[in-house]
């Protein structure tokens, strides 16, 4: 099966940035003992101050979807849902390999 990756944008209320990012970097924690989640990168741009970024790996498509159900995650997105001005999936990615591509 195909490994699944996505990159994804979201806009945040002025002065909100930092507050979501500690919503994500909390988010990142979580997975950590789930070994479906490969990667989950939480970005920010200079150029883009109303925005986070993330980018994730899993081992599929399913393993994401599931990862969503989690009551951790249920509450994360609770307290982040009010700072969201919007979403945007930026791509959905297949990963082949490089530098960092976790091994399966």
């Amino acid at each position: 099966m195909k490994k699944f990756s996505l990159f994804g944008k979201f806009k945040i209320q002025e002065g909100k940035r930092e507050t979501m990012v500690d919503i994500l970097l909390e988010a990142a924690e979580s997975l950590k003992s789930l070994d479906e989640c490969e990667l989950y990168l939480v970005n920010i741009s200079n150029d883009d101050p109303h925005s986070v970024f993330v980018y994730e790996v899993w081992s599929n498509e399913e393993a994401h979807q599931s990862s969503l159900t989690k009551e951790a995650t249920q509450t994360l997105i609770t307290r982040a849902r009010p700072l969201i001005t919007g979403m945007e999936r930026i791509n959905t990615l297949i990963p082949l390999g490089g530098k960092g591509f976790p091994s399966s």
